[in-house]
């Protein structure tokens, strides 16, 4: 056996060392490439979660349509229905018991004050007047023999004939035969006044709006429980009753101007103006009641009628409307939500001035930058983290 020397590293040839040095860089260079290739790895887990994590949570929050509240097409006017009425109104009922005996005007003539509008015949009270006036005259008679008699006995009493008692006695019969006679002749008066009712007449120019009786008719005094005779109107200016809300009511002052409209002439306006208020609230409605005068000199409007009215208001009482979808009912009362600069949810308390179907015009509570969430999602509360949807581009016309 043949023994080979053993060769040292020194002693190795320069190609032997060269390929050992290549093979470990290659494998620290694997090995770098392999910890690359894991921390990517775990990296890219890492973040993938993270975005799906956020984007869970961004699709968590809601996103809202926000709108501004705006002034309302009504801002300047305050919009009730109210009831037109005769500005004056005059039931007419009899005076004095009978049968009609002729009337002369019927429903929707034009009548002047003092004008004739029927007679009732009234024997009973004819009688009664004639009764009456014999009376007086029978009292006029005892009293001129009461003063005649009074005069004699107070001579003799003069020349202490008579006992001064007899004398009183006769003074005082004239005395009460004088109160008698006054008696019957104020009953007579009232008679004769009586007998004057039996024309009835007009008390004011107007028109004749109701007739309730007909000839032979029988007449009972003062039945104002039934039916009367006529009704008279004056309709040169008519009322009409209005329920102004309460948050409008310093608005509307005396003599404020007012438009009405009457559904028969949707094409005519009719002036007047805020005659009186009651000056007080109604507790079930929370309204004040007020009367309007308005002009209707061409006799258009008819008493009675149902008429929209429109009160001008100072341009300081303008409203803000939002639309009723953002209405919020809950146990804290009516709440709208808004968005605040960091895109957190505001619950805001607020009050209603008008209701006008679709849109709201609110009292209290709002600003007029406030940004209102419109039909806002169940659940939001105070401090709710929200995404405001972008407006849509309008579409563009072709």
């Amino acid at each position: 056996m043949i023994l080979q020397p053993r060769m040292s590293p020194e002693s190795a040839p320069p190609s032997s060392r060269v390929s050992r040095r290549g093979l470990a860089l290659t494998g620290l260079a694997g090995a770098l490439i392999v910890v690359l290739v894991v921390v990517n790895g775990v990296w890219s887990r890492n973040a993938s979660e993270a975005r799906l994590k956020e984007e869970t949570g961004q699709q968590a929050i809601p996103i809202v349509a926000v709108v501004t509240p705006t002034l309302g097409a009504n801002r300047s006017s305050l919009d009730l229905p109210g009831r037109l009425e005769a500005y004056s109104r005059a039931p007419i009922y009899a005076r004095v018991s009978g049968f009609l005996k002729a009337w002369y005007v019927d429903i929707g003539m034009p009548v002047k004050a003092g004008q004739l509008l029927a007679e009732i015949e009234a024997p009973d009270l004819d009688q009664q007047l004639l009764q009456a006036k014999a009376a007086l005259a029978s009292a006029q008679a005892a009293e001129t023999l009461a003063t005649v008699t009074a005069q004699r006995w107070q001579q003799l009493g003069g020349s202490n004939a008579v006992a001064k008692q007899t004398v009183d006695e006769k003074t005082g019969d004239l005395t009460v035969k004088q109160a008698l006679t006054r008696a019957a002749q104020a009953n007579v008066d009232r008679l004769v006044v009586l007998s004057d009712f039996k024309r009835v007449t007009a008390p004011f120019d107007g028109i004749v709006t109701t007739r309730n009786t007909d000839v032979g008719a029988l007449i009972n005094a003062d039945s104002s429980a039934g039916l009367a005779l006529f009704v008279i109107s004056d309709i040169q200016r008519l009322r009409v009753t209005v329920s102004v809300p309460q948050n409008f009511v310093p608005a509307v002052r005396l003599n404020t101007k007012v438009t009405v409209t009457v559904p028969e002439y949707p094409d005519r306006t009719y002036s007047g103006v805020v005659e009186a208020s009651s000056r007080s609230v109604d507790a079930a409605s929370g309204t004040t009641r007020m009367q309007l005068v308005v002009d209707n000199s061409a006799g258009d409007l008819m008493p009675g009628a149902f008429a929209n009215t429109r009160i001008e208001l100072p341009a300081d009482r303008q409203a803000l409307s939002i639309p009723a979808g953002a209405l919020i009912f809950g146990q804290k009362g009516l709440q709208v939500a808004t968005v605040d600069a960091n895109s957190k949810v505001l619950l805001k308390q607020i009050t209603i001035a008008r209701d006008l179907g679709q849109v709201v015009e609110i009292g209290t509570g709002l600003a007029r930058g406030d940004r209102v969430i419109d039909s806002p999602p169940d659940g939001l509360s105070d401090g709710d983290p929200v995404r405001v949807a972008e407006p849509k581009a309008p579409a563009k016309k072709n």
